[in-house]
């Protein structure tokens, strides 16, 4: 079987940007990082700035110095979409509410779900608590009340409420308008969207 030709790509490789990130994340100045490997502070200005590309010796050494894999600087980040409406559903329960995840199934770090919540719509009738650190519920249109053991809370459009996701609550739409809300989960609820 005879392989198939590659063609090598003209597109240039800007790692600059990640180099510096890799810098600035360690509070390294470009002085420190130049007297660290041997590189005029010119250079890795420049290299930062994608205007010239150092030597594989360069690079090795600058990688060693800045703790990151050469890699790291090459790899094409992992991204996910959602369009408006086209996360899958899933459900917590409640009534009148479409709840959908806006996050990869596979993102563990957080979750993001997008609810619509018709008129008059409701959470569980007994409050419940969500398997995560940290709920953040903003409000994008429309007013709901979240319900918690000691007190409620009337938010907005435009509001932000976050509280520890294994506080029991629940919510409510107190009104003949629908609710528009994002819950964040830190890190993601177990078993949702799996």
């Amino acid at each position: 079987m005879k392989a198939l030709p590659v063609e090598p790509s003209s597109a240039p490789v800007a790692i600059g940007s990640r180099i510096r990130a890799a810098r600035q994340s360690q509070r390294l100045t470009i002085e420190h990082v130049a007297g660290a490997t041997g590189l005029t502070k010119g250079f890795l200005s420049r290299v930062e700035r994608d205007l010239t590309s150092p030597s594989v010796a360069s690079l090795v050494t600058l990688c060693q110095v800045l703790s990151v894999s050469i890699g790291d600087l090459f790899a094409v980040p992992e991204t996910h979409l959602t369009r408006r409406g086209e996360g899958p559903r899933i459900s917590l329960g409640g009534e009148g509410i479409v709840e959908r995840l806006l996050t990869a199934r596979s993102e563990r770090r957080l979750q993001i779900l997008g609810t619509t919540i018709a008129p008059f719509g409701r959470g569980e009738s007994e409050l419940y608590a969500v398997d995560c650190d940290v709920d953040v519920l903003h409000i994008v249109s429309g007013e709901l009340t979240l319900i918690m053991t000691q007190e409620s809370y009337d938010l907005k459009a435009g509001d932000t409420l976050s509280f520890p996701g294994r506080e029991p609550h629940s919510w409510e739409n107190r009104s003949a308008a629908p609710v528009e809300a994002l819950f964040i989960l830190v890190p993601a609820a177990s078993g949702t969207g799996s």
